[in-house]
């Protein structure tokens, strides 16, 4: 089951990336409060998944594909690494070891990523 969610995940976000405009736009496109939690959710799962033993996915490689693919300004892409490192940071303070509280962190981290991946699919792809 989880290998599947991983699979649906990955697919999503490349699906979004591809379909998102890209850098053209001088503000903030309408997706990016929404791509900032799915880099969240992306940087905890870097911490997580490594600690309980699992190493399916990069999730750093996945975070640099996607802000390539989205071809963001710098102070766009700078928010973007920041809400990755940010997540990261959140679960890195306070697990040590992998507990039945991390996998369900982990658990709710993928069905998060995976619904903010389609809904920015969904709402912005042209």
């Amino acid at each position: 089951m989880a290998g599947t969610r991983f699979s649906l995940l990955r697919a999503a976000l490349f699906a979004a990336a591809l379909s998102c405009p890209g850098a053209a736009l001088a503000v903030d496109p309408p997706y990016q409060a929404q791509m900032e939690r799915l880099a969240g959710a992306m940087g905890s799962l870097y911490f997580l998944q490594p600690l309980c033993g699992h190493s399916e996915i990069d999730w750093r490689a996945e975070m640099a594909d996607l802000i390539a693919l989205d071809e963001p300004e710098a102070d766009r892409e700078a928010r973007l690494a920041g809400a990755f490192n940010a997540g990261y940071e959140a679960y890195a303070r306070f697990y040590r070891s992998c507990t039945e509280s991390a996998r369900e962190a982990m658990r709710r981290l993928l069905i998060q990523g995976e619904e903010a991946a389609r809904d920015i699919h969904s709402r912005y792809a042209e």
